[in-house]
């Protein structure tokens, strides 16, 4: 059996609804680029008395970094752009509603390679690239998440 090596920029990202709703979520939202895919452990060092070549290292917790989603502006027709300007620019004068979301890696047959789901994200941070008159680029936004787990699918 052989196995070919997914390539990093044929990936997918699939937003769930919200939760106790019936408003649809985007199916799939293309991305430039995705980060923070990431996950460890917090160690509590231990030194143990009498025993000076080495140090005890015990895990404390997972935690996770921001995961971070980078594409080009897009309007307010999409659900990401307006849950996102909901959650940031209403600030904390109405409950955060955090949704779920899987980021899909694609193999050439375009069937699924690898998958990480997301668990209670929520945007807590939102940027505009920069506007540059002398560059003929697409205008990038940033929309940075956090989230509560990060597990791997397939």
């Amino acid at each position: 059996m052989t196995y070919e090596l997914p390539s990093a920029f044929h990936f997918t990202v699939a937003f769930a609804s919200p939760a106790g709703t019936d408003a649809p979520g985007d199916a799939a939202v293309a991305f430039q680029e995705v980060s923070g895919l990431d996950t460890d452990f917090d160690v509590e060092e231990v030194v143990e008395g009498g025993e000076n070549r080495f140090v005890h290292h015990l895990p404390k917790r997972a935690t996770t970094s921001n995961l971070t989603l980078k594409r080009g502006v897009v309007g307010l027709q999409s659900e990401l752009v307006r849950w996102t300007k909901e959650t940031l620019e209403e600030g904390l004068a109405r409950p955060i509603e955090p949704r779920s979301l899987i980021v899909t890696l694609q193999d050439g047959a375009d069937e699924p390679a690898a998958a990480w789901i997301v668990s209670n994200a929520y945007p807590i941070k939102w940027s505009a690239g920069a506007l540059d008159s002398m560059k003929n680029e697409v205008a990038i936004e940033t929309i940075e998440l956090a989230y509560t787990t990060l597990r791997r699918q397939t």
